[in-house]
């Protein structure tokens, strides 16, 4: 059997960052993510909001350097959870544990961002910062290119 989810969104607000009572970092956060299609008459695109929670340095990484607005990866799996609310009433909330968190989009020219970071940079589990061999080179590279022509090309 297989539990196995990809989103790509923006976070809705800042990342929560929370300890357990033994000290084991959990950060929750919210991903705003658009769906491939509009209504039944074509129009407007919904909006899906996914709960997300990544926990011990997968957690600490998202507090740090992801931001409200800021475009997010998440890969990991869907869980759902049962509580009861204050009425006693059964409640079962879902939300993706993430085992895998990535950048969305290249790094922001203001500035404002909580830290420096790379975008061809990725953030697994506990496995710590892993660069991406095949990872396409920022935009801003491109333009540094000369044009050798398409002489070389099959197609």
């Amino acid at each position: 059997m297989l539990n196995h989810i990809v989103i790509m969104g923006r976070l809705t607000r800042d990342p929560e960052l929370r300890y357990t009572q033994s000290q084991t970092p959990v950060a929750s956060f919210t991903v705003a993510v658009d769906r491939d299609f509009g209504g039944r008459d074509g129009g407007e695109r919904q909006t899906d909001f996914i709960d997300c929670v990544a926990w011990r340095s997968t957690g600490e990484f998202v507090n740090k350097y992801f931001r409200k607005g800021s475009m997010i990866v998440v890969s990991g799996r869907l869980q759902s959870r049962k509580w009861q609310d204050r009425d006693g009433n059964n409640r079962t909330s879902w939300e993706v544990t993430a085992d895998n968190v990535y950048f969305g989009e290249s790094r922001r020219r203001d500035d404002d961002n909580r830290g420096d970071y790379e975008p061809e940079r990725s953030y697994g589990g506990d496995r710590g910062y892993s660069r991406q061999s095949s990872a396409p080179a920022p935009a801003s590279s491109f333009s540094e290119m000369e044009d050798e022509g398409d002489g070389d090309l099959p197609f």
